[in-house]
């Protein structure tokens, strides 16, 4: 419940500031954060458009970094009048309001609470998360009073398969939704990442359809997609097929506990579908428990699981679980080497 209701907030944030844009209502602060960063991105660049006149960019827009930011220099940003314009726009990047000395809180509080008609102020989050303390009440409700907090968050399936499809129009393409849903699992599911791989294979592509082997010949998966693989060929027993993928893992150099952690993450998935299968549970089960948007991957899950038992499920998971802990508790272990005999163990274990 408490989920639903952020994701309500977050929503609503991303629509005013939708329809201020269109209704050239724009407000005196805003804050931007979220995991989309295209989204963010190309909806800054629209207030930019809307804001700033072309050749007045010196005058009008002012760009701060908040990682040495003083209350003074953004005071003085936001004093700034003007030019050959309605409104100045202030923008500052990875300002850590919440890590403020007290003094300086106060000082934002006021700056907040008496903010010009002429200024639009954003604070952006980029590489920093944007986490609210709670127990600063008086920034909190100040924020809550002048600021319209927007969170750009993943777009849902639907939305994204749209998107994929305008993207590679633009290229002169056509993609079906089937396909989009295998781009979405292979590349993942945030605009950003997903912009140059449209570009590729949309250049790649010699047919008006973008195809899966279109996909698959230029396309950099994601680890959770290589993992899902890796975890695939374990089930069917193939340990040449699951070595090959842990090798090109290794040679990526990505981080052997980021790739167990993976791995054991997918096989708690497959184990929860093979009980969703025993117990008489649908797909919709598991897209609740696992907070998938599409179904896309739970039908791989079902698939996956189908090919499987509880019982080897629930050992593959304990195996796991054990070389966890070995890797994090042992000094001198050759973790490339235990993650290869783990896939030993478990493709023989089939």
């Amino acid at each position: 419940m408490a989920s639903t209701k952020k994701s309500s907030r977050a929503a609503a944030g991303f629509q005013k500031l939708k329809s201020d844009l269109a209704a050239d209502t724009l407000g005196c602060a805003y804050i931007f954060h979220g995991q989309e960063s295209y989204l963010r991105e190309y909806y800054l660049g629209q207030v930019r458009k809307k804001l700033v006149p072309p050749s007045f960019e010196e005058f009008n827009y002012h760009p701060l970094d908040g990682r040495d930011l003083t209350l003074q220099t953004l005071a003085e940003a936001m004093e700034a009048m003007p030019m050959m314009a309605q409104r100045t726009l202030v923008v500052v990047t990875d300002f850590d309001i919440f890590k403020l000395r007290e003094e300086q809180r106060e000082e934002l509080i006021s700056l907040l609470g008496d903010l010009p008609e002429y200024l639009c102020l954003i604070f952006v989050y980029s590489t920093l998360a944007y986490q609210p303390n709670r127990s600063m009440k008086k920034l909190c409700k100040a924020i809550s009073d002048h600021v319209e907090v927007v969170e750009f968050q993943v777009a849902d399936s639907s939305d994204l398969v749209e998107w994929i499809g305008r993207r590679f129009r633009a290229l002169g393409k056509e993609i079906d939704r089937q396909t989009a849903e295998y781009l979405i699992f292979l590349c993942g599911n945030l605009m950003t990442g997903l912009v140059p791989e449209i570009q590729k294979i949309g250049t790649y592509a010699r047919g008006k359809r973008i195809t899966q082997q279109d996909i698959d010949a230029v396309a950099d998966p994601v680890l959770s997609a290589e993992v899902f693989r890796l975890s695939d060929a374990a089930l069917a027993g193939n340990y040449d097929r699951a070595a090959s993928i842990l090798g090109d893992l290794l040679k990526m150099q990505t981080e052997h506990l980021l790739i167990l952690g993976a791995l054991s993450s997918q096989l708690r998935r497959i184990y929860t579908a093979r009980l969703a299968i025993d117990s008489g549970k649908d797909r919709y089960w598991l897209m609740d428990l696992w907070g998938y948007s599409s179904d896309y991957p739970v039908k791989l899950l079902l698939s996956a699981a189908k090919k499987t038992t509880r019982d080897w499920c629930a050992g593959a998971v304990r195996m796991c679980q054990e070389l966890d802990r070995r890797l994090k508790s042992e000094r001198g272990v050759d973790s490339a080497s235990e993650l290869k005999l783990l896939l030993v163990r478990l493709a023989e274990s089939r």
